[in-house]
Parts: C-alpha cells; structure tokens; sequence
C-alpha cells in the first residue's frame, strides 16, 4: 500500500488531473450539464476559486484557489464525482474494490493535483489546461473548444481568440480555466 501524501496548504492554489475509469469514453463532454451541476453544488457547499478549467471528453484539469485556512481539496472532488456519478447505472465492470466501496466505478479513484509554487508555475498551469484540447486533437484551434475557461481569459482581454493558433508550441508543460 503506497504512502502518498498530498499537500496541505491551507489557502493554496492547485492544479488537477481528474480522469474516468473508462478513458474511452466521452462522458464528461456527453453530460456536461450533468458534471457543471456536480461542480457549481460542490462549490456552494464548500467554496473555492476556479482559476482555469478545461472539461474533456475522459478527464477534467483545473486550478484552485482554496479559501485561507482551508486545504481540503479532496473531499470538494468526492463531492463532485460522486454528484457527477449520480446520474448513471453503475458500471459493469466494478472490481470487487469498487463494490465493496459502493462505487460506481464511474472515475478513476485517485486524482493529480500539484501545489502551485509561483507565478510561473501558475501560468505554466493556465497555458497546459487552455492548450489540453488542441494537444489531444480534439480541435485545432482553442476557441473551438467550449468547454475551457479559455473564452473568459479571451472575454477579459488576458489572451487572444488566436492564442496558439496554430503553433506546435511549448505551452509551459511535457507530458500530460471555465
């Protein structure tokens, strides 16, 4: 059994990766209304600051920005898979794990996240999350896509409609806004 630890920051800001089970899928982009409920009732309980989003098909990556004194990102995440995972039969190919644990087997159990250390970091983040949909070539071109916090940095004036518009760019990260 791993001892991984996550990070504690109370009034932290962070990045994510949360994935389906299935990563065939398109559940997420299927049933958007069904996953932005999940997300908006999750964030009245327990509120924090989306600083960018992007909803694809098999995984969402955002950034928050918890409230001071408050580092519980991962009950907010439970609160939205399981609201998200509501909506649907279960999966019929639950481990016994998964049984055992009344899951749906909907989302992949465990999350990325990464404390964001600077300004730098942060914007390395921002352009990962607004590029992700082009990197997976879903579309050529980001304001395609509408499912990212990419329309309200350009509604803003922080980036423009043709932002890495057809470069195969570096956009801050290797590897793997709203």
């Amino acid at each position: 059994m791993s001892r991984y630890r996550r990070s504690n920051q109370p009034g932290g800001t962070y990045f994510f990766t949360v994935a389906l089970a299935d990563r065939s899928t398109a559940l997420l982009t299927e049933h958007i209304e069904a996953f932005r409920n999940a997300y908006r009732a999750a964030h009245r309980k327990r509120p924090f600051n989306t600083v960018a989003i992007c909803v694809l098909p098999d995984h969402v990556h955002a950034i928050w920005e918890l409230p001071p004194n408050d580092a519980d990102f991962s009950t907010r995440w439970s609160q939205i898979k399981s609201g998200f995972s509501r909506q649907f039969p279960a999966s019929a190919t639950r481990s016994p794990s998964k049984l055992n644990k009344r899951e749906k087997g909907i989302w992949q159990r465990r999350f990325w996240e990464h404390e964001i250390r600077d300004e730098r970091d942060l914007q390395r983040h921002v352009d990962y999350i607004h590029y992700n949909p082009v990197k997976h070539g879903h579309v050529r071109q980001l304001a395609d896509w509408p499912w990212s916090s990419f329309h309200r940095y350009v509604a803003r004036g922080l980036l423009p409609p043709d932002w890495a518009a057809g470069a195969e760019q570096d956009v801050g990260l290797v590897g793997e806004r709203w």
